[in-house]
């Protein structure tokens, strides 16, 4: 299909993600400014919906024309902060000249309430939305509960849709075997790291397959503890995500389980790093509030682990000149490091999806938009603007390795390549619960107000109280 993209909206974006937030987090994942919302999976969340009718033959739901004509049909767009996030109007504008007489009409409902504001809205049989955003997962299941989403099943098996192109997501999403959204975003895990630090101490750089004895050994030879220059092997935000969900990587163990045993030899390794100086001390970042962006960004961090949607700010920071490039300038990024016996390039994810409304009177013309800006088209259109699209195929990982200033080096690339994608949080009516659990404990374990084992028991025992085990 032809797309039309302005020019500007490239340079724009690489300003903008880092201003765009995902809001507060009752989980510990505070200060996720530069993630999207989605990202936010664990935030305070407050069903069924019914099956499209037939349309009759040449016309829409609505009654009106048929979507593939397009003609006089307005969709109504439930978004969050438009100014801020160029992929908006990039989508609007492609989709709108590729489907000649649609018009997309977003509306705005603000970042930091926009799920309690969405769900209201819906709840109260007075919206017109046709199409929303889905921010995270318990706004999913707040608005999946209160019977507000259209479920998609049939129009994805009527278009054809291969689910698979989405990694296992669709998987993680379903709600008793519905699908309820399309995922148009998604950012992945991977490790960022420093090559001037590397090259300094004659040390390979991390690669693509690497263990977490690997990458544990690695951070270890390139840690300087010499006082006034000191070099952290390696690096862990304060959320709970950065240590507890190495353990789900192999792809058995859930944060929903109720058992949490699998979280151990990770703790056990990031807290015996702690020790060794080899990264910073999880109660001093606490107490000073420090940014990840601003401990990379500060030259003395061998390797990160951090989610995808740092590229795009890290290489506008360095290009603006806000950051260093003599400090963080060379940088280079991998995969995610995998136990014995995984799969390299398994990786945690967060998504934003796309939903069609069960009050739509337009659901096949919504649907059209939502198939759209979920597959290909609407791949690429994300890609050019700098962020990662939920379907990833060697032309979009072309785009995203060919903006300007993304490194050069082929294992960079290639780590945009994900083998089995993970998500933070899969669809769970309690999930916000579990989260508030596992936060807490991470906070005392990682505080060593508690062991390791002392935690995961209490873990053990608050989540299974939720579960009912």
């Amino acid at each position: 299909m032809k797309r039309k993209l302005i020019s500007v909206l490239l340079a724009a974006t690489m300003v903008a993600t880092a201003l765009t937030g995902c809001g507060n987090s009752s989980n510990g994942n505070s200060g996720k400014n530069d993630a999207p919302a989605s990202t936010n999976q664990e935030d305070k969340a407050d069903g069924e919906g019914t099956d499209a009718e037939e349309p009759a033959e040449g016309e829409d739901a609505a009654g009106g024309e048929d979507a593939a004509s397009g003609d006089g049909t307005t969709l109504k767009w439930a978004i969050w902060d438009k100014d801020a996030t160029p992929y908006w109007d990039a989508l609007k504008t492609a989709y709108e000249e590729a489907n000649p007489g649609v018009t997309i009409e977003m509306t705005d409902l603000g970042s930091t309430d926009y799920t309690t504001v969405l769900a209201t809205e819906l709840s109260g049989g007075g919206s017109d939305f046709d199409i929303v955003t889905i921010k995270d997962m318990p706004g999913y299941a707040t608005l999946v509960s209160k019977n507000t989403l259209e479920p998609l099943d049939t129009y994805i098996s009527d278009a054809g849709i291969d689910l698979s192109k989405y990694g296992g997501v669709d998987s993680q999403i379903s709600v008793d075997g519905k699908l309820y959204e399309l995922p148009f975003r998604n950012d992945f895990w991977v490790v960022f790291y420093n090559k001037d630090i590397f090259d300094a101490k004659n040390v390979e750089y991390p690669t693509n397959d690497m263990t977490f004895e690997q990458y544990d050994e690695l951070a270890k030879k390139v840690t300087d503890t010499t006082f006034g220059s000191q070099v952290y092997g390696t690096y862990y935000h304060t959320w709970r995500s950065a240590v507890q969900l190495f353990g789900v990587l192999d792809g058995k163990n859930s944060i929903l389980d109720g058992k949490y045993d699998f979280f151990k030899p990770y703790y056990d390794m990031v807290l015996a790093q702690e020790d060794a100086q080899v990264c910073r001390n999880y109660a001093d970042l606490s107490a000073e509030g420090l940014h990840y962006s601003a401990a990379f960004s500060g030259g003395d961090v061998a390797m990160m682990n951090m989610g995808s949607w740092f590229i795009s700010t890290l290489m506008s920071s360095i290009k603006s000149g806000e950051y260093d490039a003599s400090l963080c300038g060379n940088w280079g990024m991998v995969k995610y490091p995998h136990a014995d016996g995984v799969e390299p390039g398994s990786t945690l994810g967060t998504i934003t999806g796309l939903a069609v409304t069960s009050v739509s009177d337009q659901k096949d013309a919504a649907f059209d938009f939502v198939e759209w800006v979920s597959g290909e088209e609407g791949a690429k259109v994300m890609a050019e603007t700098g962020n990662f699209p939920a379907l990833m195929n060697d032309e979009v990982s072309g785009i995203i390795a060919g903006l300007e200033g993304f490194p050069t080096d082929a294992e960079s690339k290639e780590a945009l390549n994900v083998s089995n994608l993970y998500l933070e949080a899969p669809y769970a009516e309690n999930v916000s619960e579990i989260n508030d659990i596992l936060d807490t404990y991470h906070k005392s374990i990682m505080n060593r107000e508690m062991t390791v084992d002392e935690g995961i028991a209490a873990m053990n025992d608050e989540v299974g109280k939720v579960l009912g085990k």
